[in-house]
């Protein structure tokens, strides 16, 4: 039976508090082995990401991948560690705290902003405390998936669910499930493009990589694979780019069953056998640069390209705590607690509703 007995006291003097929890995938503490196997642990046993039989799975992750695949995917967050960490920390955190910042000044004593982790640290779970223990009664759950999978916005309410079920007070909750044909989302994809292009040129092909998921996922009724290709079709319309200058392609796959194609490694080769002098790799489904951006497309994908013979490969970094973005997510998620009450400024009924309680005998 669940304790709910260690939850946080209703304060009667608390105005109504909205809690925007901001999440993202989730990093390693450090880029050594011994981490990358914890964090590694936590993430391939969940269902939603590998969907095979446990009894199948559970041998095979901590039988073979978990010994061998650590060592490897250390080496791999060293190259790209920074002195403030892991960098999908601390751009995930950069983007929480522009959203507070913004929200402060706009709607002050109204939100707070708490950021969680799918995996490893901050957790999801730290976050909702936080929240919580904030005073919030409302949830607005931004998961950083411009384009929604079972395996990231559908775990990630996964996470969110277990945690309130535990909770006495569950807050009304919004859950932003997908963005990926936003306008702002759509326009700050196309002016970090432009922008780029405005110092370098623009280049022979425009590469729209997107994390893969297995072939499978898609027949079973994942929207993944048609969101990243609306994502790419509406960039590329709001920078008038012809059909023969961008193309898509799908990155990060691992084990023998097919996923999601084409693959970007080989579309790469390809465009190197090609012996095209510039390509440029943007990749919208990551909102804030990490190890599949910064390692696997800026420095594998850029040796692969250019070890097939092609000239130039440059990769255009996400749009992190830029402030189109921050301003687009911003937007998002008023609108999704526009309808929410807000309390006049100034206004102290919570004052006259405490005194009420504690005439009926309430503590706080």
């Amino acid at each position: 039976m669940a304790n709910f007995s260690a939850n946080t006291p209703h304060d009667h003097t608390a105005g109504e508090r909205i809690g925007v929890l901001v999440t993202n995938l989730g990093t390693p503490d450090s880029p050594t082995t011994g981490a990358v196997r914890r964090y590694l642990a936590e993430f391939l046993a969940d269902p939603r990401v590998i969907e095979i039989p446990r009894w199948i799975w559970r041998p095979l992750l901590h039988g073979v991948i978990l010994r061998i695949r650590p060592r490897r995917s250390a080496r791999a967050y060293a190259s790209i560690w920074t002195s403030e960490g892991a960098p999908l920390l601390v751009n995930s955190q950069a983007i929480a705290d522009a959203l507070d910042a913004r929200w402060a000044a706009r709607m002050p004593g109204r939100v707070s902003v708490a950021l969680g982790m799918r995996y490893g640290a901050p957790s999801i779970a730290d976050a909702m405390h936080a929240l919580r223990n904030a005073g919030a009664t409302r949830l607005a759950v931004l998961p950083l998936y411009p384009q929604y999978s079972g395996a990231t916005g559908g775990s990630t309410f996964d996470a969110v669910a277990a945690v309130l079920a535990w909770w006495r007070r569950v807050p009304a909750l919004r859950f932003i499930d997908h963005y990926h044909d936003d306008a702002g989302y759509i326009g700050a994809l196309a002016a970090s493009i432009e922008s780029a292009w405005s110092e370098s040129g623009p280049p022979d092909r425009l590469l729209f990589s997107f994390h893969g998921l297995p072939r499978r996922y898609l027949d079973a009724g994942d929207p993944y694979h048609c969101e990243c290709h609306k994502t790419a079709r509406l960039v590329a319309q709001t920078l008038g780019l012809e059909p023969d200058r961008w193309l898509v392609a799908f990155q990060s796959r691992v084990g023998r069953e097919e996923w999601l194609r084409p693959y970007t490694d080989e579309t790469l080769i390809e465009l190197g056998h090609a012996r095209l002098g510039t390509v440029d790799v943007v990749c919208p489904g990551f909102s804030a640069d990490c190890l599949e951006t910064l390692e696997e497309i800026g420095i594998r994908g850029r040796e692969r390209f250019v070890a097939a013979g092609g000239g130039q490969l440059r990769y255009i970094p996400a749009l992190n705590a830029g402030e189109r973005h921050v301003e687009a997510l911003a937007n998002l998620v008023e609108r999704t607690i526009s309808d929410w009450p807000r309390a006049p400024d100034g206004d102290t009924n919570h004052n006259h509703r405490a005194a009420r309680a504690r005439a009926l005998g309430a503590s706080r």
